[in-house]
């Protein structure tokens, strides 16, 4: 639901992928975004309506997200689509981040537009460490990217992780991603992934920046 610049992206992104996509918008000029070369079906009219929901194919759909530019629309939207209609993969566009988490305790995923853009901003000029990538609802486990100090390199990967008492979800190396085993070792240029716990954020931080154990 909702055909500006974020609901046409997203669209056109799904079917580049080989979904078939059913866009709602009550404007019917909206759809023009889409591009001519889109082949999905175009519904006038508003995503919280069930007759709306019904003739776009909300009985077919494997999920539904809610992204005009409304609040209200969108919750309204994430709700009947969840909640009538079962549809267990429901995301919904939240302009404010209070209102965010309530639905996100509720089950409803919701992207925050004011406060992701805000973090993005953050986390690109607040020093290492002072903002993670990815924190989860209850505040209690974020996810970091770490550029591997050289002092790390040549080590294996399973002493970084016990030593800051973290977990490597995935290292980019050489512009692809991979999971790391026991045997891994830390390359130079590695960007490393990192889930902790928030509280053990500035023990993780103190040890790569110090540098592994000497274990001789």
């Amino acid at each position: 639901m909702g055909c500006g610049r974020v609901g046409s992206t997203l669209a056109r992104s799904l079917e580049d992928r080989n979904h078939t996509v059913a866009v709602i918008d009550n404007n019917p000029d909206a759809f023009r975004r889409l591009g001519p070369s889109f082949n999905g079906d175009k519904v006038t009219g508003y995503g919280f309506d069930q007759a709306v929901l019904t003739k776009a194919g909300i009985q077919r759909a494997d999920a539904f997200a809610a992204v005009s530019s409304g609040d209200n629309s969108n919750i309204i939207a994430a709700r009947v689509a969840r909640e009538t209609f079962g549809i267990q993969q429901v995301v919904a566009r939240i302009y404010d981040p209070g209102r965010a988490e309530v639905y996100q305790r509720l089950g409803i995923t919701t992207v925050a537009t004011v406060k992701w853009t805000a973090d993005q901003v953050l986390r690109r000029i607040l020093p290492a460490g002072a903002e993670p990538d990815f924190r989860d609802p209850s505040g209690t486990i974020r996810v970091d990217q770490v550029p591997v100090p050289d002092v790390w390199v040549g080590h294996r990967t399973i002493d970084l992780q016990i030593e800051t008492k973290s977990r490597i979800a995935w290292i980019d190396r050489l512009g692809e991603g991979m999971l790391p085993t026991r045997e891994t070792v830390i390359q130079e240029g590695d960007l490393l992934h990192l889930v902790m716990r928030e509280e053990n954020a500035g023990h993780a931080y103190a040890v790569i920046e110090k540098g592994p154990e000497d274990h001789a």
